[in-house]
């Protein structure tokens, strides 16, 4: 704090002229602060413009960095939702057809050339479902293979630790469950597999004759190549003794389809929810970085005409306090 001390008679040691210049040197600073808050936009550009708001901006900045990353993590996970989904409504519309040509053959106004002409352009329909399940793919893995499973991280709680949701296609999943015609099993190992081979335990009453124990969607014992296998000699699954037994397991399979993509659904509503907290999070965490970093404009360039107006009468002060020895020299004369 400067004080107004007179000199008197003294002139060795200028007290006002060293006042004055304090007070342009103050100005000075003040005026360089004012123009780089102004260039920069910023308020706090270092440290020690304010130490405990460049502790928290940073802390902000540094969450709010990890949560735009947890969005983009959210957005993978939700398309690798959207196409298993995809994909899964693209198999049970081609079920549906199988299963409508099943139930066309069931009519007894069909012949047998009929009901093996059916069974065969089922079958290319199965060979599309195959196709389907081994075009799923995201990120070089397949999804319909009964061993995806992947974690997303959407977030991160005080302490740091990562929260995470899980997409979980493997067959030892208990979150969705099956329909075999018996009662809710988790997922069996080749569920959209038109090949696949189920273990004994999970094998039921076989379709057909002679038929290995094969399942489709988690249906033991539907094996969708016996279509290829119907012929005039020997119906098959399309056989009347069959065909109910045929319909059925088809119905349950499209159920267990159903109930896989029902499954992605919830965790699709799950992340949707997950999108928009981020969004609105990141958005917070913007506004309260932005009020203790930036700049108030109109403030600071109103401090920026202050200062440089106490800088041009501080140097007008120094340069009268400068002269003020010159009166004694009259003593000298």
């Amino acid at each position: 704090m400067p004080f107004a001390i007179a000199s008197g008679g003294r002139i060795r040691t200028n007290i006002p002229a060293e006042n004055a210049y304090n007070a342009m040197d103050i100005a000075n600073r003040d005026i360089s602060l004012r123009q780089l808050r102004l260039s920069t936009g910023k308020r706090i550009n270092n440290a020690a413009d304010d130490v405990a708001s460049y502790i928290t901006s940073k802390a902000l900045s540094a969450r709010n960095g990890a949560l735009g990353a947890c969005l983009n993590t959210v957005g993978d996970a939700h398309n690798v939702g959207n196409i298993a989904m995809d994909s899964l409504e693209n198999i049970n519309d081609l079920m549906l057809q199988i299963k409508d040509a099943t139930a066309q053959a069931a009519s007894g106004a069909l012949g047998t050339d009929e009901k093996v002409a059916l069974a065969k352009a089922s079958y290319r329909l199965a060979q599309q479902i195959q196709t389907v399940a081994d075009s799923t793919v995201f990120g070089g893995r397949q999804l319909l293979d009964t061993v995806f499973t992947a974690n997303f991280i959407v977030g991160y709680d005080s302490k740091n630790t990562m929260l995470s949701v899980v997409i979980n296609l493997m067959d030892t999943n208990h979150e969705f469950d099956i329909n075999d015609g018996t009662g809710s099993h988790p997922a069996v190992q080749g569920m959209f597999n038109v090949n696949a081979v189920a273990t004994q335990s999970e094998s039921m009453a076989r379709i057909g004759k002679n038929q290995e124990n094969t399942n489709f969607a988690g249906i033991a014992g539907l094996n969708l190549e016996d279509l290829l296998r119907v012929h005039e000699d020997d119906l098959g699954i399309f056989d009347i003794e069959n065909i109910s037994t045929t319909l059925q397991s088809m119905a349950n399979a499209i159920n267990n389809i159903n109930k896989t993509a029902t499954y992605l659904g919830g965790i699709s509503n799950r992340l949707t929810s997950q999108e928009e907290l981020l969004k609105n999070q990141i958005t917070n965490y913007k506004a309260a970085i932005s009020r203790l970093e930036d700049a108030d404009v109109a403030k600071e360039q109103l401090q920026l005409i202050k200062s440089q107006f106490l800088q041009q009468t501080s140097i007008t002060s120094l340069a009268q306090a400068n002269q003020n020895p010159n009166a004694f020299l009259q003593l000298m004369r």
